[in-house]
């Protein structure tokens, strides 16, 4: 399946999912970042990374392996700028917000790898 199709679904149940969990379990709770900000993150981010691999590797560069993890890093980077405003905020329940983050950040993370590895297996 084309992957842009799949982390569209995968976005919009998970939002969907966390969304819900939010509105039942947490509905007294006030977050930093919305929700909604976190999955476009993610989505922008994680689709960004595959399409440079993709490009890459399309381009006839089957050595991509650093390509991978200099756009993990830069992943990475990205995230701690992205909680750069709460980090530095003085806003006192930053744990929920710092939660709501990485939980979809190891979700898309994992989809990542396995998108990326179902990816290289299928090229000759």
């Amino acid at each position: 399946m084309n992957f842009l199709l799949l982390i569209t679904v995968l976005s919009l149940i998970l939002f969907g999912i966390h969304s819900y969990v939010l509105s039942y379990f947490g509905p007294e709770l006030k977050l930093f970042t919305p929700i909604w900000q976190i999955y476009v993150f993610h989505f922008v981010v994680t689709t960004s990374l595959y399409t440079a691999v993709n490009y890459k590797f399309s381009k006839g560069k089957t050595d991509i392996f650093m390509l991978f993890m200099t756009s993990t890093f830069i992943k990475m980077f990205l995230a701690i700028l992205f909680l750069l405003p709460i980090i530095l905020s003085d806003y006192e329940r930053k744990q929920p917000d710092i939660f709501n983050f990485f939980i979809p950040y190891f979700i898309y993370l994992g989809f990542e790898v396995y998108s990326i590895t179902k990816f290289l297996q299928k090229s000759p």
